[in-house]
């Protein structure tokens, strides 16, 4: 009986080592690190932890970073959008590498995912890209998170909170210039401006300081970039108050261009568009390895970070004819073997990779027959296949088997249920442990 790939334990501070086939490196469960749904996992003991699990190589995430900086330049910061639980790959564990690697800041989506990150320790620049509601902006100003702008009625809401609370706020102002979600639209991208930077009492100037101005791309992975390259002309049109006047000079209170931090890119620009790096780019996907769009694979090299595995549980002999699991969509046509795995939608293994996915045991591919459940799912072996219970069991990842190069990918899963990487990555549920290399923690 083969058991799963040995783990390292952390539960209650302690760390217990469990030994298993030799060459196989020891992981770590982030029992209570701070990301999402541990309260799966906190209280598991050696032995306890489910066989499902999300292996997560941030030597990955280390090395994609450093193919992006070399892409782009020493010259642009890298902003790391760490964004839904950074892609399910767990946003404290990925914060505190990329921290340690050097990146220049850590983008969010919401508050609550860097107020988390500072009570983590996490201490490099954390930007919030949801802008937030008035009544948030006090809790940015204590945690030291920067604000996404998108109006002039935020921006003065930013200054009175500020000035209430004695402290300053920082702030990136948000031009729209075609992705119609958050943002002054560019066509009045002055008014914003000036409001940011000409018309302010000495009181708001100390209020609020204004870091940078930022758009973003709405299909800037496209195999036409007419329309990304139009939100750039849009763009670079609203960045011209930051010119000189016609006649060589400037308006009081005016920055230089140079004076803020100009950004737009992301990873569909870092890969299509190197006119719009500008100071600094935003990757998102990009770092865990995955390529925003099958035609732009290639341009960078990336090492996929995230590998979802689970264990056979059970095997039995299934009659020709028989029905498998709800609904019984699937049956043999001939005497199969068949397998379950606990791990099915709940986990985020879509119900619509029923009879469509494929996952790997020992080293080879076998089809998801059935309906996938709500925990479970099941596997076709064939007549003759061979597997025992505890064998490892690849959904999303490399075989890991001796002279096997099959690998499924998280592109393959998310064509065959009609979706995209960024939702199946995100999809990957809370009650998922994920673990990480020992040496890698």
């Amino acid at each position: 009986m083969h058991g799963p790939p040995p783990v390292c334990v952390r539960a209650h501070g302690r760390v217990a080592a469990a030994t298993a086939a030799a060459g196989r490196r020891p992981w770590a469960v982030q029992a209570r690190s701070g990301h999402y749904g541990n309260e799966f996992m906190r209280n598991c003991e050696e032995g306890e932890m489910r066989a499902t699990r999300s292996e997560i190589d941030l030597d990955a995430i280390g090395a994609n970073l450093a193919s992006i900086r070399g892409r782009v330049g020493p010259e642009r910061k890298v902003m790391a959008v760490l964004k839904g639980n950074a892609y399910g790959h767990g946003i404290v564990p990925v914060a505190r590498y990329l921290e340690r690697s050097g990146v220049d800041a850590i983008a969010v989506a919401l508050l609550e995912e860097g107020i988390l990150l500072r009570r983590r320790g996490v201490e490099c620049e954390v930007m919030a890209l949801t802008p937030p509601m008035k009544s948030q902006m006090a809790s940015y100003l204590r945690h030291d998170l920067v604000m996404a702008i998108p109006s002039v009625e935020k921006l003065r809401a930013a200054r009175e909170v500020a000035r209430a609370e004695g402290k300053v706020a920082r702030i990136h102002l948000e031009l729209d210039t075609g992705m119609e979600r958050w943002g002054t639209h560019y066509f009045n991208a002055q008014k914003l401006l000036e409001a940011a930077f000409e018309d302010v009492e000495d009181e708001d100037a100390r209020a609020v300081r204004v870091e940078g101005v930022f758009t973003h791309f709405a299909s800037s992975d496209a195999v036409d970039l007419g329309f990304a390259k139009l939100q750039l002309q849009r763009f670079e049109e609203a960045l011209k108050f930051f010119d000189d006047d016609e006649d060589g000079t400037r308006t009081k209170g005016r920055p230089r261009r140079s004076d803020v931090l100009i950004h737009a890119a992301n990873s569909g620009a870092v890969l299509q568009l190197p006119e719009s790096w500008y100071d600094m780019v935003r990757p998102g996907i990009l770092l865990y390895g995955v390529s925003p769009a099958a035609h732009c694979c290639g341009v960078l090299a990336l090492r996929p970070a995230l590998s979802l595995k689970s264990a056979v549980t059970y095997f039995k002999v299934v009659q020709a004819g028989v029905p498998i699991s709800y609904g019984g969509t699937y049956a043999p046509a001939e005497q199969t073997r068949v397998v379950t795995v606990p791990v099915g939608y709940a986990d985020g293994y879509p119900r619509s990779m029923s009879n469509k996915g494929h996952v790997l045991i020992r080293g080879k591919r076998y089809p998801v027959v059935g309906s996938v459940c709500m925990d479970s799912l099941m596997v076709d072996l064939g007549p003759r296949g061979e597997a025992w219970n505890g064998d490892e069991v690849v959904l999303i990842g490399d075989a890991g088997h001796p002279g096997s190069e099959e690998r499924i990918t998280i592109e393959e899963v998310s064509d065959k249920c009609g979706t995209i990487p960024y939702e199946a990555l995100t999809s990957i549920s809370a009650r998922v442990p994920r673990v990480y290399p020992a040496q890698q923690e």
